[in-house]
């Protein structure tokens, strides 16, 4: 539940005002895509719409020694690292590079795994549709999963939250501050992490 969360400087409302949340993305119809919000003009994460830089490479995930004395199976997301630990045991853990919460967008907390999902469906709510529709512009009830969805090819659900470790169709976007709460992955990592971790495994997130 959300009592279980020590939300630093987000909220679920939060969410909708600005910055990456799949809820804050448009739809077009004519190009059947989800389009990110600096693209309409109503944020300031250009890097979101920008493309890969030319120096850009994928972080590789490692095994690496890893001394915190939690269960094999545990996720831990250490956001000052950007890097998620998913605990293998016998003083191992496997390291993968994360996207995380920008600026007022922090946030730390324990909860569990609660759901998985292969190629998310995206489902604004009526709220963003009704906010959106008052612009002129339109967006549906549903987006199906597939390569033009914001939440990438896998997803992990938090607890209760609105928060989700997720895929990325903007894989150089790994490794920066500039979601709104939601960690974010390459899709080749995501995919990696989302085989291993199981439903009502604990997710640790510490800033």
């Amino acid at each position: 539940m959300f009592a279980a969360f020590a939300f630093v400087a987000a909220s679920a409302a939060a969410q909708t005002r600005s910055g990456y949340d799949p809820r804050s993305w448009t739809y077009d119809e004519a190009a059947n895509a989800v389009i990110p919000p600096s693209s309409l003009g109503q944020a300031d994460d250009t890097e979101e719409d920008e493309g890969p830089p030319p120096s850009w490479s994928p972080v590789p995930k490692q095994v690496v020694r890893y001394s915190d004395l939690q269960p094999a199976g545990s996720i831990i997301v250490n956001t000052g690292e950007r890097r998620l630990y998913y605990v293998l045991g016998n003083g191992k853990a496997l390291r993968y590079a994360i996207g995380v919460g920008k600026e007022g967008f922090a946030w730390a907390g324990r909860d569990k795994i609660s759901d998985k999902k292969e190629w998310p469906d995206w489902r604004p709510p009526r709220e963003m549709r009704s906010r959106v529709a008052a612009t002129g512009k339109s967006l549906p009830a549903h987006v199906a999963g597939g390569p033009n969805n914001p939440l990438g090819a896998r997803a992990l659900y938090i607890g209760n939250t609105l928060y989700r470790i997720h895929g990325t169709n903007q894989p150089w976007t790994v490794g920066n501050a500039n979601s709104s709460g939601c960690i974010r992955l390459t899709n080749e990592d995501i995919i990696d992490l989302y085989a291993r971790a199981q439903v009502g495994a604990q997710v640790i997130v510490r800033q």
